[in-house]
């Protein structure tokens, strides 16, 4: 499927182009709503503190990815850049795909639009469920993030079809956080060029280092970004991030036990292992 170049006339029904920087409600970026892959797990998702529990079932796709997610920043910027702006603004939505794979840095390939139909078949089908209030309300049982996704093609006279826009309705919850909670937080321009465990970390860090440095246990930290391999396999991998010092912005610190000397006694109670989050001008001035 290749895309119509919008008309005079269409100008005035799409939202897009987005001339503002991507946003995010803050929710969403501080806890594990999408899967950390690219194709759809057919796993279910929980996430459960004291405070916040979450729940995300799979649809007939599976569940929502982090890449999928990019579709939804790309609304939630639009809508913000409404309301900055002063206009009126609704849950429905109308834009190209042309202007989100500009913003999110996709290629327009064949490949692009079919990746594009199954991301919002996941973002429609994916079920949520959280007490994690929204707007001053709070709600019981599920929802999707998207409750419609259609997208809107023409025919040339060969039979091609010519996609001419994505039409969604943004659900409730997440249309009352981001209008009436207000807390949204700007996007790193290069979040899109980092892979799923990155771009995580770079949403738990830019969520909780609102006030500096924050220290979190590695366990939390995993469950956090809903990391689903275990323990060790994860230090493993943050391990290579934080030398790497890959993510914008930010650094990560591993806190680990010293490693007892030779000779020492073999057997040790392992300490825990904490983790920094730090802006990096901190780590300059420091």
């Amino acid at each position: 499927m290749t895309e119509a170049s919008p008309t005079q006339g269409d100008l005035f029904v799409l939202d897009s182009p987005l001339l503002a920087e991507v946003r995010g409600e803050h929710s969403l970026m501080a806890y594990p709503f999408f899967a950390l892959a690219k194709a759809g797990s057919k796993k279910s998702l929980v996430y459960k503190t004291d405070t916040v529990s979450i729940e995300i079932g799979a649809g007939p796709s599976g569940v929502a990815t982090i890449y999928d997610k990019e579709i939804l920043l790309y609304i939630a910027s639009l809508l913000v850049a409404k309301m900055d702006a002063g206009e009126r603004v609704a849950q429905e939505f109308y834009f190209t795909a042309h202007d989100l794979f500009r913003v999110t840095g996709v290629n327009g390939s064949a490949r692009s639009y079919t990746r594009l139909q199954d991301a919002l078949g996941r973002l429609q089908g994916t079920q949520i469920k959280t007490n994690i209030e929204a707007g001053g309300e709070g709600q019981t049982g599920f929802f999707s993030w998207l409750s419609e996704a259609i997208l809107q093609y023409t025919k040339t006279r060969t039979g091609e079809q010519r996609l001419k826009g994505v039409k969604v309705r943004l659900c409730d919850w997440l249309y009352r956080a981001i209008l009436q909670d207000r807390r949204v937080l700007e996007y790193s321009p290069h979040y899109f060029q980092l892979g799923p465990v990155e771009r995580r970390l770079y949403e738990v860090a830019r969520s909780t280092c609102i006030d500096g440095p924050v220290q979190v246990g590695l366990n939390d930290l995993r469950l956090q970004l809903g990391y689903q391999n275990t323990l060790k396999h994860f230090r493993h991998v943050l391990r290579g991030i934080a030398d790497a010092d890959s993510i914008p912005d930010y650094s990560i610190i591993l806190n680990e036990a010293d490693v007892p000397p030779d000779g020492a006694a073999k057997r040790r109670v392992a300490a825990p292992t904490f983790v920094t989050l730090m802006p990096k001008k901190a780590v300059v001035a420091s």
